[in-house]
């Protein structure tokens, strides 16, 4: 059984791609598509989730120096990240508030269990630090990656239409909002409208996940605590 999940994996991925390029329709989007495919050859093959988890582990373990890859555009765009570093610190950082105290703020308003709100709360990061930041806060760190997945389907399917409904026209406008509102799936979509895009992208989704770790420090332990 070793390796065997991490290849059907795998090839379930590159099949849910191939027809969300044919047939460009949410439901067919491949973080959407691909985990329906695999919970349901998971429970015909009455596998547990714990063999499963322990079988594609590698591929778990290949988050980080994917995410450390986005570092690539940016080093080539680094004269233009210069130019408004200003702009950006103060977007993304925005950004990182609104998504804290927007996810604090509906999960209370749905009254929603501790556990809960604490897994939701790191959601607008990438998966490897989400999980991290979810771990210190007391969240449970699988619920979390659920959560990252659904918001990164979300504002990559919903992204593009805001950005053309707000005729938002800039390179460094696009990457940023899409990089903040859906991490590296925005990312993704955003080397779909050019390389600036995917540069500003890949930094909103970087300094976005450090901004959260301080803001997690600062902000979430008494958002929790005068929740209890």
């Amino acid at each position: 059984m070793m390796f065997l999940f991490t290849i059907v994996t795998f090839i379930i991925y590159r099949v849910s791609k191939k027809v969300h390029t044919k047939w460009n329709l949410f439901f067919f989007h491949p973080l959407l598509l691909a985990p329906i495919l695999l919970i349901i050859l998971i429970s015909v093959t009455h596998v547990t989730a714990d063999q499963y988890l322990a079988d594609t582990k590698w591929l778990t373990h290949l988050l980080g120096p994917a995410t450390v890859a986005f570092a690539v555009p940016i080093y080539k765009h680094l004269k233009i990240i210069k130019k408004y570093v200003g702009t950006i610190i103060i977007s993304i950082t925005s950004g990182s508030l609104v998504a804290i105290f927007s996810t604090y703020g509906l999960s209370k308003l749905f009254h929603l269990k501790y556990d809960f709100i604490t897994s939701m709360l790191p959601r607008s990061i990438t998966t490897p630090i989400a999980i991290e930041v979810s771990k210190e806060i007391g969240g449970l760190p699988t619920l979390t990656t659920v959560f990252v997945i659904i918001t990164g389907i979300i504002g990559s399917i919903v992204g593009p239409s805001v950005i053309k409904g707000l005729s938002i026209k800039t390179p460094i406008a696009k990457g940023l909002a899409l990089g903040m509102g859906a991490h590296g799936a925005g990312t993704n979509k955003a080397f779909e409208y050019g390389n600036q895009e995917a540069t500003f992208s890949s930094l909103a989704m970087i300094f976005a996940a450090l901004i959260t770790l301080i803001w997690g420090a600062l902000l979430i332990p008494p958002l929790m605590h005068f929740s209890v």
